[in-house]
């Protein structure tokens, strides 16, 4: 039976990360060098991440003591409550018990700043002066400028051109927060130049603001990269939000019987989702995980599990993931967060192993969700996290369908207050569905990279 104990303050707050490692019972395969194609070493990741981190990434005890420092600032929006929806059960009619875990009250609107709070603390205590990074939507970018101001860190954020022309309130609070945004791809890097130089109209991507930031912090010994989602430290890093659940839940007098979250990177979905399995692996309840992505960019459902470059110009480590290939650029769909051609190799792990379900989403039936979602429960949520919504629905449904009722939980985990522009759009009718084929799939990952 379960033998982990999460330790939680007097408030419910988690004191400690749950580290899902731990648990598995087949290893992660290890992270290549892209050059001599042998596991990596901390000192090969050394000029990008803080010896803190990496030791993290690597970690195979069950839980990570929070510092003392983060869980002050965790405080401030930690713990997230747990809200029932039961307007959302009635307008569905619905026999389903549907809950979801509300990460949209933290400072910067979602759960990036559980991970940007503990990246920045770590660097800092290591002596870094400057982070650089990426960011899709902005939700991580904004988290990583606000966690840089509280530790005195200048922050540089590559944000994907197609964002920075979508979501111009998202760039006014990084640079609020001190953040310096740069579109991308941009002439401030050779991975930049070299990507405009090809494609001059480019809309960017993650993976190519990732090569971005990757090179301006290999550039200087005061500065360090810092990532938003994919790592396994952020994984780690976003287990309170499970954590928490399972006591609120407990709370609830109540088991979630299906639990959801959207997927793009794999944070938000691994912060709810581990310490469930993980239970569940120790001898606990069993549930369906289900893990939402866009129908337009399908890593989970039509990408396949290999290694490959976490960048498009190859400055970054193999690591085995599902994949779509490096040099994939999706459509310009509004869930910007949810673009990015792989998938964390712990998400893709554990999904190997039968523990995960992946289903795609196409946009507008996402956005028609969401729509019901704020006249029942009044929250406006962000476009990424309307797949998780749209698959709940779905699951609600089914429920009815079925006479049987299912608790069902899902991670709200940002709101969409900067995102009304996507909204907009939707009710005027503007947007469009894109499903990417299987022949783009093919040519995307025609330049996977021979790993033997």
């Amino acid at each position: 039976m379960d033998t982990v104990k999460y330790v939680l303050t007097e408030d419910r707050m988690p004191t400690s990360w749950y580290n899902i490692q731990a648990d598995l019972p087949v290893p992660v395969p290890p992270v290549l060098h892209p050059g001599t194609g042998q596991p990596i070493g901390p000192a090969d990741l050394a000029p990008l991440f803080p010896m803190a981190l990496i030791a993290q990434e690597v970690s195979q005890e069950p839980t990570i003591d929070i510092p003392e420092e983060v869980q002050a600032i965790y405080r401030q929006w930690r713990p997230s409550p747990l809200f029932r929806a039961r307007r959302l059960e009635k307008a569905l009619d619905t026999p389903a018990r549907i809950y979801y875990k509300y990460e949209g009250i933290s400072p910067g609107g979602s759960h990036k700043p559980n991970t940007a709070v503990a990246q920045a603390y770590y660097n800092k205590q290591e002596g870094v002066k400057r982070l650089t990074t990426e960011t899709g939507a902005g939700q991580w970018g904004s988290s990583l400028a606000m966690a840089g101001a509280m530790f005195d860190l200048d922050v540089v954020v590559y944000m994907v051109k197609v964002s920075y022309n979508q979501k111009p309130y998202r760039r006014a609070l990084m640079e609020t927060y001190g953040a310096r945004v740069v579109a991308s791809p941009s002439t401030e890097t050779n991975a930049g130049r070299q990507i405009l130089a090809e494609h001059p109209d480019s809309t960017g991507s993650l993976g190519i603001a990732i090569s971005e930031a990757v090179e301006a912090a290999a550039m200087s010994d005061d500065t360090k990269y810092s990532l938003g989602s994919v790592l396994n430290h952020v994984m780690l890093h976003q287990t309170v939000i499970g954590q928490e659940a399972i006591e609120q839940m407990t709370l609830a007098d109540d088991y979630p019987d299906v639990v959801i979250g959207c997927t793009g990177g794999g944070s938000n979905f691994a912060g709810l989702v581990f310490p469930f399995i993980g239970a569940k692996l120790r001898g606990g309840r069993n549930i369906r995980v289900v893990a939402v992505e866009p129908a337009s960019c399908p890593t989970l459902t039509k990408g396949v599990y290999t290694y490959d470059f976490g960048d498009t110009t190859h400055l970054t480590p193999l690591v085995k993931m599902h994949t779509l290939g490096n040099t994939f650029v999706p459509e310009g769909i509004h869930a910007g967060g949810l673009r990015y051609h792989g998938m964390s190799p712990l998400v893709s792990h554990v999904m190997e192993l039968g523990h995960i379900e992946p289903c795609a989403e196409t946009q507008l039936g996402c956005f028609a969700a969401a729509v019901t979602f704020a006249r029942a429960e009044g929250i406006i949520v962000a476009p990424e996290t309307s797949h998780a919504v749209k698959a709940t629905i779905d699951e609600a449904l089914r429920c009815k369908e079925e006479g049987v009722s299912r608790a069902i939980l899902f991670n709200l985990s940002g709101h969409g207050h900067f995102d009304m522009q996507a909204y907009t759009d939707y009710l005027a009718g503007k947007l469009e569905d894109h499903e990417y084929s299987r022949a783009e799939v093919e040519a995307a990952l025609s330049s996977l990279p021979q790993v033997g």
